[in-house]
């Protein structure tokens, strides 16, 4: 009785506590991008992306040295995808301002899709966010102004080119995990 029940802990303790392989798990990683347009009078394009597609970066890759400064020749053209599902976003802005309910609308599409992929065995382990934006239009100086921060209004570029650029764009990348 004593042999069976040290053979019972011994092959309980090989099957469930030993570690078996010390490989770490292979993940497949999958990246959806939302872009909201910042652009005044609700002009600009919003969007979100994925890809299915998968392509070897290294095709695109030169490798720099000091021997060896040749700058990466690889062809817009050939690095640029097709194939890529796009579903469409609403603008932050309109002619009266931030719409409250597109953000309201594009927060209930990112989350239809988070769940879905959610549901589909991904893992959300990542979400970045930025902003590219100069703009300042009455609506931005005014929330600014009631906020106190006039610093961030204040346009001090040298250039034309750059001062008070009316573009922006905002940008989340949700990064996704599944163990293959």
């Amino acid at each position: 009785m004593m042999q069976k029940t040290i053979l019972m802990l011994a092959f309980f303790w090989f099957i469930f506590i030993s570690p078996v392989d010390a490989q770490p798990p292979k993940v497949q990683v999958k990246v959806v991008t939302c872009v909201e347009s910042l652009v005044p009078n609700g002009v600009g394009r919003s969007r979100m992306f994925e890809t299915d597609l998968e392509v070897n970066y290294l095709e695109f890759t030169s490798k720099q040295t000091d021997d060896k400064g040749d700058r990466n020749k690889s062809n817009r053209k050939d690095i640029r995808i097709k194939d890529y599902q796009e579903t469409k976003l609403l603008n932050l802005y309109n002619e009266g301002g931030i719409r409250f309910q597109n953000l309201a609308t594009n927060d209930a599409l990112m989350m239809s899709k988070i769940n879905d992929m959610l549901a589909q065995g991904w893992e959300l382990f990542y979400v970045g966010a930025g902003v590219e934006s100069k703009m300042i239009n009455v609506s931005v100086k005014k929330a600014l102004l009631k906020a106190g921060l006039k610093a961030l209004m204040d346009d001090n570029s040298k250039d034309e080119e750059n001062k008070n650029d009316p573009n922006g764009l905002f940008m989340t990348r949700y990064y996704f995990m599944k163990k293959l």
